[in-house]
């Protein structure tokens, strides 16, 4: 069977593929900036950091499918749409005395979500593949 015009051939692009990799992405950006806070925690006058959820930043295409959205021109993936959100987001929660904020239960608490979600992007990967290999006839 043919595609239509205009159209891709239905194993040229599986979005779900997509999602997983960029919910990997996202997990992996996230812990990035976990770290740098952890190692930034006695650092007087540090404002603990962290970035979007990534239901916030990875929004559906007009097709439908997903698409991530980028932040700022210079990103080599996405489509900026309407305003925009800052890339990282500053967290003033807890502040110490001398002007950090950095908590380290916080972060904890945040390395354990990005794991999570890290390890759900590999299972949705995961199951896909073995959809696609069943599909195939093969196991």
């Amino acid at each position: 069977m043919k595609p239509h015009e205009g159209e891709a051939p239905m194993f040229q692009k599986l979005a779900i593929f997509e999602s997983a990799h960029a919910m990997a992405m996202h997990a992996g950006q996230r812990q990035a900036v976990i770290a740098q806070n952890v190692a930034n925690a006695d650092t007087p006058g540090y404002v603990a950091r962290d970035i979007p959820k990534f239901t916030e930043v990875y929004a559906p295409a007009s097709d439908g499918a997903f698409s991530q959205r980028a932040t700022r021109a210079a990103h080599l993936h996405g489509s900026l749409a309407g305003s925009g959100q800052a890339n990282m987001i500053e967290d003033q929660t807890f502040a110490a005395p001398d002007g950090n904020s950095v908590s380290l239960e916080t972060e904890m608490l945040r390395a354990t979500d990005a794991k999570r979600q890290h390890d759900r992007s590999l299972a949705i990967y995961k199951s896909a593949m073995t959809i696609l290999r069943s599909s195939l006839g093969r196991q």
